[in-house]
C-alpha cells in the first residue's frame, strides 16, 4: 500500500465527497460494508468498446441512493420523454474519482429531470478503476483514505483512456440512432459531475469520430486546457466552497474564453462538492433550471438559430 500524493489525495476527497456525501474534514463518507443485487437497468445498451469482457461491478448503497464500482463494460441507458421531446439529448457521466459511479445521485435522478422537461438522456455507466472486490475491504480503505491514511488504490490525475472511449462510444451511438430516439444528431451534449465532468471535458478536448453540441461540466476539476478550434459551448457549475475547487483558478474558463469560445459559468456561493441535482438550503437548489434556459437561449432545444 502507498500514501496518495497532494493531488491525488485531493481526487482522492473528491471520490469520498462523491460517493458520501460529506467532506471529509466533517464526517467519514457512509460506504456501505454490504453489496447490494445489481438493480434492473431497463434498456440498457453495450457499448462496443471492451464487449465481451467480463463483468465484475460491484453494487452497494452510499448514503441511501445507489452505487457501482469496479465497472469493466461500458452501458448506456436511455431515459426517454414521454411524448414529444424536444429533440435535444444530453449524455449523464456520474462521478465518483473514477473509482466508482454515483449512478443514482449523479446519473438517474438527473436524467430524469432531463427527460422530464423535454430533454433525452442517456445515462453513461462507464469503466472505472479496480478496487478491491471485496466491499468491506474497500468500504474499510476508503474510511481510511479520508482520515488521511493509506489505500491499495487511487483516482488518477486526469480521465483514463478507458473512460474517454466509452465517452466517445457513447456519442457515436446516440448520433447513429438518433431518428430511433427521437433527437436531433445536431443538438447532442454531454454533461458530468466531478470526475464525470472531467471525462465530459476531455471528450470535448480530445473528441473521437463526433464532437459534443454542447458540454456540462459540473463541479469539475478546474485547471486551464488546450481548447481546440472546434470546442462546443459550456456551462460551468460551482461552489465556492467546493473544498477540492471552489478557490481557484479557474483555468478551465478561462481557456474557453481565450480560445473565444461561450462560455456560461455559475459560481454558487456555497453548496460544497457534490451537490448534484442542488443542495437544500444552499443557492445551487435550482441550478438545473439556469442549466435548461442556458440552453435554451443557445437554440439547443429548439434547433433554430
Amino acid at each position: 500500500m502507498r500514501a496518495p500524493s497532494k493531488r491525488v489525495a485531493a481526487l482522492f476527497a473528491g471520490a469520498a465527497l462523491v460517493i458520501g456525501g460529506v467532506a471529509p474534514a466533517l464526517a467519514q463518507p457512509a460506504v456501505s460494508r454490504e453489496t447490494i443485487a445489481a438493480p434492473h437497468q431497463p434498456g440498457a445498451i453495450d457499448l462496443p468498446v471492451a464487449k465481451g469482457t467480463p463483468q465484475r461491478e460491484v453494487w452497494h448503497l452510499d448514503g441511501t441512493q445507489v452505487a457501482v464500482r469496479n465497472v469493466t463494460r461500458a452501458t448506456l441507458i436511455p431515459v426517454l420523454p414521454v411524448g414529444k421531446g424536444t429533440g435535444a439529448a444530453m449524455i449523464v457521466a456520474p462521478g465518483g474519482g473514477f473509482l466508482g459511479l454515483a449512478i443514482e445521485k449523479e446519473g438517474w435522478d438527473v436524467a430524469r429531470w432531463l427527460a422530464n422537461h423535454g430533454i433525452a438522456a442517456f445515462v453513461l455507466k462507464y469503466r472505472v478503476l479496480p478496487t478491491p472486490p471485496d466491499q468491506a475491504v474497500f468500504a474499510s480503505e476508503m474510511a481510511q483514505v479520508v482520515t488521511g491514511g493509506r489505500a491499495s488504490f487511487a483516482p488518477p490525475a486526469d480521465t483514463p483512456d478507458p473512460a474517454l472511449e466509452d465517452a466517445r462510444a457513447a456519442l457515436a451511438l446516440v448520433h447513429d440512432r438518433a431518428a430511433e430516439f427521437g433527437v436531433d444528431p445536431n443538438r447532442i451534449g454531454m454533461m458530468g459531475f466531478s470526475a464525470g465532468a472531467m471525462l465530459t471535458r476531455s471528450l470535448a478536448t480530445h473528441p473521437g469520430q463526433y464532437m459534443p453540441a454542447f458540454i456540462a461540466p459540473i463541479y469539475p476539476m478546474m485547471n486551464a486546457v488546450q481548447v481546440p478550434a472546434n470546442a462546443p459551448p459550456m456551462f460551468v457549475a460551482l461552489a465556492a466552497d467546493d473544498p477540492l475547487f471552489g478557490k481557484g483558478p479557474f483555468g478551465l474558463v478561462e481557456s474557453w474564453r481565450a480560445a473565444g469560445k461561450p462560455v456560461e459559468f455559475h459560481y454558487y456561493a456555497s453548496g460544497s462538492h457534490g451537490f448534484g441535482l442542488g443542495k437544500p438550503g444552499t443557492p445551487t437548489e435550482g441550478w438545473m433550471d439556469q442549466l435548461y434556459r442556458w440552453l435554451a437561449s443557445g437554440s439547443f432545444l429548439s434547433g433554430e438559430k
